[in-house]
């Protein structure tokens, strides 16, 4: 899997706490079946922080120290009842502690995520997954999303923003 950057300035100090405008986009997209409050809370999360959830992995023995055994720390994914898979993400340190209290968060925007989605696969981004509102993203945005692409709201409908040094 592909290395995140380093952490981006302009989220130190950040205590993990959510982005009330992201929460309210999720909030109103959530269960709507309004494809314009969807997009809306996806073109929100474009400018967010997210949490990206990362998990030891591969330490099974469970008996002490040998030397042998290692663990590596790896995104976490979701497999869908099709068995798809999913790549996960959370607007603020309350949805993440309740999907998974020992999971590490890794501070990253959209298009990381969905690079990293690329990179394995995965169908689709899983947004708070836990709640308190559930955001699915899939098909034809992730590919931009991945490539650093920003949607947008524009007069007329909705557009991608190409973000220079993406």
């Amino acid at each position: 899997m592909r290395t995140l950057g380093k952490v981006n300035a302009a989220w130190a100090g950040d205590r993990g706490e959510p982005d009330a405008g992201v929460r309210a986009a999720l909030a109103a997209a959530s269960g709507a079946g309004d494809p314009e409050a969807y997009l809306a809370a996806v073109a929100a999360l474009c400018g967010a922080r997210l949490l990206l959830p990362i998990v030891a992995d591969g330490d099974e023995s469970g008996d002490g120290p040998e030397v042998g055994r290692h663990a590596e720390m790896s995104a976490v994914l979701m497999r869908s009842a099709s068995g798809e898979s999913g790549a996960l993400a959370f607007t603020g340190m309350d949805a993440l502690r309740a999907f998974d209290p020992l999971a590490r968060p890794v501070p990253c925007t959209l298009d990381e995520v969905a690079a990293t989605a690329v990179e394995v696969d995965a169908k689709a981004l899983v947004i708070d997954v836990a709640g308190p509102h559930l955001l699915v993203i899939e098909g034809d945005l992730i590919g931009p999303l991945a490539a650093g692409n920003r949607l947008i709201a524009l007069e007329d409908g909705w557009g991608w923003l190409s973000v220079a040094g993406a």
